[in-house]
């Protein structure tokens, strides 16, 4: 990437081998658009629940040409957020697809619906 990854800890400390976990995934991202200009990555840990273990918020903005990629994974009642590495699996497959189409979009593939 163009500039470096920026990664963010709030409400839990962050750890080496989390952080290694992110810029895999984060490198990953440029099969898909070589031309990304920027990341930032926000883990959050916002509520500590007494029944139901920690849940984790995972954000990812991308800065590409012509755009903005953002896609936030936040706990809900999908238990896979009480793991951080799958919180983080999935906001890097949505941040993904969303790039795809907005690459797609920028080549002309995906046509916007027309308004009648």
């Amino acid at each position: 990437m163009s500039l470096p990854l920026q990664l963010t800890f709030h409400g839990l400390d962050s750890s080496p081998a989390t952080e290694e976990y992110v810029r895999t995934k984060a490198q990953k991202l440029e099969t898909l658009h070589q031309r990304i200009t920027g990341c930032r990555v926000t883990i959050e840990m916002p509520h500590r629940h007494a029944n139901h273990g920690q849940h984790y918020r995972v954000s990812i903005d991308l800065r590409v040409p012509g755009g903005e990629v953002v896609v936030t994974h936040s706990p809900d009642a999908d238990r896979s957020f009480e793991d951080i590495h799958a919180a983080i699996d999935a906001a890097f497959d949505a941040v993904g697809r969303k790039l795809q189409d907005f690459v797609r979009r920028q080549r002309g593939d995906l046509k916007s619906h027309e308004r009648g």
